[in-house]
């Protein structure tokens, strides 16, 4: 085991998949001599060469729509954006070319493209580059859409992205690139359509991914404190949601809080929830509580910014009474 950050992780991820096989590359805005943004990539084009660590130019919608026609002919790219909000200007390439063109070839041509880099809401970023985008692509038919939480499932989930024969959306949060763990040696893959049961509990079922696991991880320190025993589900794939684990929690708790730092309008939680209350009705004690961000553009102002997000003060409150009755 060695104690790896989550960048690096990542990082080992790639330079794992190139090495094993030569079809896949990366393509980016400074993903080559720069190392990424986030350093995910650095120095990987001393080793592999220029061409497979493609810096690109400013043009979103110019390097995505090529990466999907290198996919279509037998490529694997990996693209990085720089911030995931950048890609909205590859909104049409991602939505009407990597999740349609399957389905419009007839099944003539496979997509295999991972679309990658750093998202969320980070400290002090301004609006445009705190977005939170897994609700703006989980309409979009023919995506997989991956968030990684920790270095160890980041690193698994990243490799079996990469081999995936479909477009997989791969979403990183920025505040979690330096979160350290230790990893195997030896070498694993992950399901990229498996949640994982992060504590087993009997009382309450708590729906989360990415940044907002830590957050819930928070408040369960409290709320163990205080007697309370709740079920914390990292949901990591956001398309298609794993129903067979949430279902099995549900059965077990009866009730079900769904904390994300996605907007609470039109978000992660709004298609859990309206799910949740179609299959499982019967088996709720109480309605479903949605924990989500406000929806505003964030402040860039560090205060107001918090105060934007789920904090874990808020979470203890709602699971506390939720439990005893109080909703």
């Amino acid at each position: 085991m060695a104690e790896t950050f989550m960048f690096n992780a990542l990082r080992a991820a790639i330079d794992e998949e190139m090495e094993r096989d030569p079809t896949v590359f990366v393509l980016g805005e400074d993903v080559g001599h720069y190392g990424g943004s986030y350093k995910v990539t650095k120095d990987l084009y001393k080793k592999y060469g220029e061409l497979r660590l493609l810096d690109t130019p400013i043009a979103e919608n110019s390097f995505t729509g090529m990466a999907i026609g290198a996919a279509m002919t037998g490529l694997r790219p990996i693209v990085e954006g720089m911030n995931m909000g950048f890609l909205l200007l590859a909104f049409n390439q991602i939505a009407n070319n990597a999740g349609m063109l399957r389905y419009t070839s007839g099944g003539n041509f496979k997509i295999p493209i991972v679309i990658r880099g750093p998202g969320g809401v980070g400290r002090q970023l301004g609006a445009e580059h705190s977005q939170r985008l897994e609700a703006y692509f989980q309409a979009v038919p023919g995506l997989k859409i991956v968030a990684c939480s920790t270095p160890y499932n980041a690193k698994g989930l990243l490799k079996s992205a990469i081999r995936d024969p479909n477009p997989v959306l791969f979403f990183e949060h920025v505040l979690l690139y330096n979160l350290k763990e230790d990893l195997p040696e030896e070498e694993y893959l992950l399901p990229l359509d498996k949640a994982e049961i992060v504590r087993s509990g009997e009382e309450v079922t708590i729906l989360t991914y990415s940044r907002m696991r830590h957050h819930v991880l928070q408040a369960v320190k409290t709320l163990e404190k205080e007697g309370y025993d709740p079920e914390v589900i990292d949901l990591i794939s956001l398309k298609p949601l794993d129903f067979e684990t949430i279902g099995a929690s549900i059965r077990k708790t009866h009730r079900v809080v769904i904390v994300e730092e996605c907007m609470k309008t039109g978000g992660i939680g709004a298609e859990l929830s309206a799910s949740i209350m179609e299959r499982y009705f019967d088996e709720l004690d109480a309605p479903v509580i949605r924990l989500s961000s406000q929806d505003i553009p964030t402040p860039y102002n560090g205060t107001l910014e918090n105060l934007t997000i789920v904090q874990p003060p808020q979470i203890v409150a709602a699971v506390q009474k939720l439990v005893q009755g109080q909703v």
